[in-house]
């Protein structure tokens, strides 16, 4: 990031901040980088001038690399699902500025400890329960076969050929196909709901109270397959706990999706399969936006994650005879590129 004051967009900003009704009250020196994402987006924080008045947060969002109006439209959604989404206090959708509520500094990952996390994954659970309930078809867009195979192929085109530098044959490109074609069929046969595409611990926010947990990074938001949000949530390429744990959070949710009428499988044993069928799908998309992060964006952090990411999606395909030859695929592909990948280990079917 460029020095606040050689910054133009950040300039841009600050003028506009100054210029809302709201702006009078905003301290705006204090204006500082609260956070950025894996997208164009950044995010500034920004004092009240009155004593004990919560801070906001100003987005920047610089067209025509990023919209706003998804994410304003997602917040009134969400918000009207129940459940804590910051709320949009100004907007210039078409300079790519809003001002949000500020949700804190304290996500989920800074918290996540054996002690606290059942309970803080118990109200992540909750609310997106809530969020899921709420659901009804035309309001986001369809997570349509051409969205989700396009975030598939990102595994052979970023994470093969760029970040391994093996570009896949004739060979393999027939049985990178075969299992995108058993993924998909999977993927869209589940019955859809509101989808946030990035419910992990990056995104979630620890509230006091009956609110937790906040929700950020909901612009992305579709209409698609049920369990996305919880493989999110529980395979979380930030944080990984032990497959018994991740099971007994799943039955959880599991059954308060039966008792609210949620479209998932009537046996748990159809779930946990399309649980990590849909887990299978974005793992091996998020293989492939770890290493364009790094190779096209320059930014390196998430490399670090790209073993755990490795891990979920080789033990989901090992364990299942359709994955196969995917497994064997993924497993020569990170020999050949001197890696080890990740060691064989026993798993759960039902």
């Amino acid at each position: 990031m460029k020095p606040l004051a050689e910054d133009s967009r950040l300039a841009a900003l600050r003028a506009w901040l100054a210029s809302l009704p709201a702006g009078a009250a905003l301290a705006l020196d204090t204006l500082r980088p609260a956070s950025d994402d894996a997208s164009f987006r950044r995010y500034f924080r920004v004092d009240s001038i009155a004593a004990g008045a919560p801070s906001l947060v100003a987005m920047d969002a610089p067209p025509p690399m990023e919209d706003c109006r998804p994410f304003v439209h997602a917040a009134r959604v969400f918000a009207a699902a129940g459940v804590s989404v910051p709320a949009v206090h100004a907007a210039d959708l078409e300079r790519g500025f809003l001002l949000l509520d500020d949700l804190g500094t304290a996500t989920y990952l800074s918290r996540l400890a054996p002690a606290s996390a059942d309970a803080l994954y118990r109200d992540a659970i909750e609310a997106l329960l809530a969020l899921q309930s709420a659901s009804r078809p035309n309001v986001f867009p369809d997570y349509d076969r051409t969205l989700l195979e396009r975030e598939l192929r990102l595994y052979p085109d970023w994470y093969l050929a760029r970040h391994l530098g093996i570009e896949p044959d004739a060979a393999m490109r027939a049985t990178l196909d075969e299992a995108f074609e058993r993924l998909l069929a999977n993927n869209l046969a589940q019955a859809g709901v509101f989808v946030h595409r990035d419910y992990h611990s990056r995104n979630l926010m620890v509230l006091d109270g009956a609110g937790n947990p906040g929700i950020l990074d909901f612009q992305d938001a579709v209409y698609g397959p049920a369990t996305y949000d919880l493989v999110s949530l529980l395979r979380d390429a930030y944080v990984e706990w032990p497959e018994e744990t991740q099971i007994d959070w799943a039955v959880r949710y599991w059954e308060g999706a039966r008792r609210r009428g949620l479209p998932v499988a009537a046996d748990f044993a159809g779930f946990y399969r399309d649980f990590e069928w849909m887990g299978l799908q974005r793992q091996l998309k998020v293989l492939g936006i770890f290493a364009r992060l790094h190779h096209r964006d320059g930014k390196d952090r998430y490399l670090a994650d790209l073993p755990r990411v490795l891990g979920y999606a080789l033990r989901a395909a090992r364990r299942y005879g359709e994955f196969d030859r995917l497994a064997r695929l993924m497993e020569d592909a990170e020999r050949a590129a001197g890696r080890t990948g990740a060691e064989r280990a026993a798993g759960y079917t039902f």
